[in-house]
């Protein structure tokens, strides 16, 4: 499910890095900069796919590595443990248990693998000493809860192993929530009752909640379930595109009045209409599936899917988004929940920015900052867009663990 909406509006070639104003880049470089939702791990497991090497949209599909974070000035964020939706026998679940497991496994093997460039940050304090390190900081966090199913206990294990964030469903209703856009409708109609334990459990663990992708039944229970402020780690604004993936006005106010925070996505589809046909997916789904299944295994196959991609989109064309649509929706949140209650989690790596002129990928983050500075935010409201306000959100988690 996962390779249907991650990858799906690539169009442009790897973007030079920003080009922003001397005052724009001085504030960009000073800031301590995270982004909340990060599917790079998906490459981890590639064979020869190195994330100390620099890569590229043409050859790989990808758009965050070492080399881009230090040109993008990304000094960390939350990559994604993300296990794909499927069915609810012991099997599947047994499955998934694995897969998330595996996951977890290689990331942690990737952090080993290049110390002098990544640490895992276990704590919110975390982040500014590793980034002063020179090295780029690394929470973990989990996206669809389906590998808790048949031992929510084991949450606990991924808490001990560097979990701290765990989102609870994805694009399909699971055996924790409904989700925003499963075509069969609500099954649970907001949180199942297992769901409702497992919040618990993660506020006794200390681990924040992430909603993105609930369903706002979900969402409305979980706000009131929860001991400690809730995430939204990449979600848009319902008010500037009508899609059940983004939130409503409401919501976002009744996240901010109960101290959370949300994190803007820039993934195309929830931005704008994608205008995107049945031939198109079925094509786009060719290319992008064997990164999502692990049998892109080659630099020679990546770049023949890389190619067979460009040509779909060829083939297929559709209207492409820019800065500006995912500056509206930031603008927009900004006003609803107040600048303490705002971040950015771009969905990198899981088709966030990808067609979006402007914002390809990471080397384009000082352009937002740039955009900020233009709007009349101060330094300090921008810092918090930045991670302050999210790592503001993890200290209370923190001081509330059992």
């Amino acid at each position: 499910m996962k390779r249907t909406l991650a990858l799906l509006l690539l169009f442009a070639a790897a973007p030079a890095v920003a080009q922003v104003s001397p005052e724009a880049h001085a504030l960009h470089e000073r800031l301590l900069t995270l982004d909340s939702h990060l599917d790079t791990p998906v490459y981890f497991s590639l064979p020869g796919w190195n994330p100390a090497q620099r890569h590229a949209l043409e050859t790989d599909l990808s758009q965050v590595d070492i080399p881009r974070m230090r040109e993008g000035g990304l000094d960390g964020g939350f990559f994604v443990i993300y296990t794909d939706p499927g069915e609810r026998t012991p099997e599947a679940q047994r499955a998934a248990r694995d897969h998330a497991l595996a996951r977890l496994v290689t990331i942690r093997e990737t952090l080993a693998a290049h110390p002098d460039d990544l640490a895992l940050a276990l704590r919110a304090d975390d982040a500014a000493r590793i980034a002063a390190s020179g090295r780029r900081f690394v929470y973990l966090s989990m996206e669809n809860a389906s590998p808790l199913a048949l031992d929510p206990g084991l949450l606990d294990f991924h808490y001990r192993q560097g979990l701290r964030m765990l989102g609870l469903v994805h694009v399909q209703n699971n055996e924790f929530a409904d989700s925003s856009t499963d075509k069969a409708g609500p099954e649970w109609n907001g949180l199942s009752p297992a769901g409702r334990d497992l919040i618990a459990r993660a506020n006794r663990l200390g681990l924040m909640i992430d909603l993105s992708h609930a369903s706002d039944a979900a969402f409305d229970q979980a706000l009131e379930a929860s001991r400690t402020p809730i995430v939204l780690s990449h979600t848009s604004a319902k008010a500037l595109y009508d899609h059940p993936r983004n939130l409503d006005d409401a919501r976002i106010r009744a996240l901010a009045e109960k101290g959370g925070v949300i994190q803007v996505n820039a993934y195309p589809g929830y931005l704008a209409d994608e205008h995107k046909s049945p031939e198109r997916q079925a094509a786009i789904d060719a290319a992008t599936g064997p990164f999502w299944d692990g049998s892109a295994d080659s630099a020679e196959k990546r770049q023949a899917l890389a190619d067979a991609y460009f040509k779909a989109q060829r083939d297929f064309p559709v209207p492409r988004t820019t800065l500006d649509d995912f500056m509206r929706h930031l603008l927009h949140i900004i006003e609803v929940a107040g600048p303490e209650h705002v971040g950015l989690g771009a969905d990198f790596d899981g088709a966030g920015g990808l067609a979006s002129v402007g914002l390809e990928d990471v080397t384009a983050l000082p352009r937002i900052t740039e955009r900020l500075l233009a709007e009349g935010f101060s330094e300090s409201q921008i810092a918090g867009f930045w991670g302050g306000n999210l790592l503001r959100v993890m200290r209370q988690v923190e001081a509330a663990r059992e």
